[in-house]
């Protein structure tokens, strides 16, 4: 198997001496290429805190992360930096769209830091824009295009750099049911027919019932994981929910 993430026994703790909490309790896990997994768990269980950690947003205390066999934890600012432009993408709940850009040029933006030729740009672009279904959009700003346009584009932008790893936080709390179920099934495209590695955060079992496994955290560590195998999404779903009343969460937060 080709292993893209590997979290190696990390630690992240906050607050001084005299007030720390833990926010991950020693965690280890491993993503393969082409995986479509959803991290679960209640507010405060860490969930986010462990995204942030892997999409070098925040540092771990202990422990260490790898990504394409490249350890993370010990980059400093510039190569961090270059190193999340190239290899990770990025779909965040409220979008992160710039207003002066129109949908084409928000998703090209970073192709046009990486000094990819323009016509490769242009090949590329209209490429994920039809997988996604967003091409009458693509000369529109944002503001003229719909809150479920507006995270095609930004999955479309995540993409079209080839990351190594798609990283999504709660991609459809800003969206409603229509748009979210759109939205999921464009992510099932880009996972299923562009081979794209996807490690999501939800609070939603709608939302996870689109993953192939789900991690459930508590307490800052890794509760029990769930794989879907065969299983329907209606099936999924209902052994989501079962897992989420063990874990004391109470089933009107996640459906």
């Amino acid at each position: 198997m080709d292993t893209i993430l590997k979290v190696q026994n990390i630690e992240k703790y906050y607050g001084n001496k005299g007030n720390v909490m833990k926010a991950i309790d020693n965690i280890s896990f491993e993503v393969e290429r082409g995986e479509y997994i959803g991290i679960m768990g209640a507010s405060g269980s860490g969930k986010t805190t462990l995204l942030n950690c892997i999409s070098t947003i925040d540092t771990v205390t202990s422990g260490h992360i790898f990504i394409n066999d490249q350890d993370i934890t010990s980059l400093k600012s510039k190569k961090l930096s270059k190193f999340r432009r190239e290899q990770l993408g990025f779909i965040f709940q409220d979008f992160n769209l710039l207003d002066t850009l129109t949908a084409y040029e928000n998703i090209a933006l970073a192709l046009t830091i990486m000094n990819i030729p323009a016509g490769e740009i242009h090949q590329r672009v209209h490429e994920v824009a039809d997988k996604l279904m967003i091409t009458s959009v693509l000369n529109k700003f944002p503001y003229q295009i719909s809150g479920g346009q507006k995270q095609r584009v930004a999955s479309a932008r995540a993409i079209v750099t080839n990351p190594s790893l798609i990283l999504a936080d709660e991609p459809t709390g800003a969206l409603d049911s229509k748009s979210a179920k759109m939205l999921l099934e464009s992510m099932e495209t880009l996972n299923q027919e562009m081979q794209a590695t996807i490690l999501m955060v939800t609070h939603d079992a709608f939302t996870a019932s689109y993953c192939k496994k789900i991690l459930f955290i508590k307490d800052g560590k890794i509760f029990t994981e769930l794989i879907r195998g065969n299983d329907t999404r209606k099936q999924f779903f209902n052994q989501i929910i079962e897992i989420v009343a063990l874990l004391g969460g109470d089933n009107s937060d996640v459906i």
